[in-house]
């Protein structure tokens, strides 16, 4: 653990410029960020984990539009990861990725897919129709997707389903992704010898999340990959999309940590694309960009913590956590169908806040939890053929 506690403070401490001269361009490296570094043709990349696996900082997470230009031009500049999940985009996405990719080396890339499931043979039956759809042997990661507890995380069947995806040779490695109470299920990966990766929320409106520091902290001296995901913490401030977030700077800010291995951003547009890239090739914070990340200032935009501290005060027990991750997705990412598939997987009988009058969930963020429902779960009243 003193490790990982001294790299934090050396990070803190140490001059931004320790390495300049080792990036195209006169970029310069963050002092911490020299743990588990090397620098091919000026981007920078770090090794995920134990995998042995070395990926730029900055990666393709899901992309929004399922345009293969994306894709393409992702590779072409350098990053070699690119993150889907089985039920992105009703399956399209992987449709869409397997086109793409066997036009490409098989070695020239690594490509994570997730896949859910409550019994060994449903994940079994989705993980097959996902390498039908992507058109390959094998994945280098496989995820057990939005898993929020250790019991979740560590359950028999599930387990039992991904070890023998990953003995047939059809999964280099597997992993978990978690959106809440993400310390608990992190721990439960970092301290049992079965999964090599969590890919987890981490972004700047969780700085003051000091169990969740704590338990990367302790998932990167385990020799845990890390791949953070939610790094725009919902990409716009406000419902009206009008108050955009810095992404550039949230991504510098979850790359400061040097047990953040890369990350995944979502895309919509090749400018948002270029600019991510850029990250890859210097993540010093300049003061313009700490000023625009807010953090000293209560405004709480529009991401979740995933805290749970939530949970228990609904008298419905309604999962608080997940229906506000849809909410951002579709009024932050601006992405209904990933909105609409987040509602559908809580399998919610009739409205969700039901005939209650006054809402008792307080959150710690401030969101007004009532309204930010009443919201959302009008789209599960929508046709699923209406949201693209």
């Amino acid at each position: 653990m003193q490790k990982s506690l001294n790299r934090r403070n050396f990070l803190k401490l140490s001059a931004a410029g320790a390495a300049g001269g080792l990036l195209a361009g006169g970029g310069t490296l963050s002092a911490g960020s020299l743990n588990n570094l090397s620098v091919k043709n000026g981007i920078i990349h770090r090794t995920l984990g134990d995998t042995g696996l070395s990926v730029p900082l900055v990666n393709l997470g899901f992309v929004r539009s399922d345009n293969p230009r994306f894709v393409n031009l992702a590779l072409d500049m350098g990053m070699t990861l690119i993150d889907t999940a089985h039920g992105y985009s009703n399956g399209r996405n992987e449709e869409m990725l397997g086109e793409v990719l066997k036009n490409r080396p098989r070695d020239s890339y690594y490509l994570v897919t997730k896949v859910r499931g409550n019994t060994e043979e449903q994940i079994m039956e989705q993980f097959d129709i996902s390498m039908n759809r992507l058109q390959l042997d094998y994945v280098d990661i496989l995820c057990l997707h939005g898993s929020g507890s250790r019991q979740h995380t560590l359950d028999e069947a599930r387990l039992n389903a991904f070890s023998k995806i990953k003995a047939q040779g059809r999964a280099r490695f597997i992993g978990v992704s978690t959106h809440s109470n993400e310390p608990e299920v992190i721990r439960a990966v970092s301290e049992n010898n079965i999964y090599d990766v969590v890919c987890t929320s981490y972004n700047f409106r969780m700085e003051n999340y000091e169990d969740l520091k704590q338990a990367v902290a302790e998932a990167g001296d385990a020799g845990t990959g890390i791949i953070a995901m939610k790094t725009m913490a919902g990409v716009y401030w406000d419902k009206e999309r009008q108050d955009p977030v810095n992404v550039k700077a949230a991504l510098k800010f979850a790359l400061q940590n040097p047990d953040i291995h890369t990350s995944i951003p979502g895309v919509e547009s090749f400018l948002e694309l270029e600019e991510n890239f850029e990250v890859n090739y210097n993540i010093d914070l300049t003061p313009e960009e700490i000023n625009d990340l807010r953090l000293d200032q209560a405004d709480t935009g529009m991401f979740c913590l995933g805290c749970e501290e939530c949970i228990g005060q609904c008298p419905r027990s309604i999962p608080v956590p997940d229906i506000m991750r849809s909410y951002m997705y579709a009024y932050g990412y601006k992405n209904p169908a990933l909105a609409r598939e987040t509602m559908d997987a809580l399998e919610i009988r009739g409205d969700t806040c039901g005939s209650c009058s006054s809402c008792s969930v307080k959150c710690v963020q401030g969101f007004n939890v009532a309204e930010k429902i009443k919201d959302i779960d009008r789209i599960r009243r929508v046709p699923r053929d209406f949201l693209v």
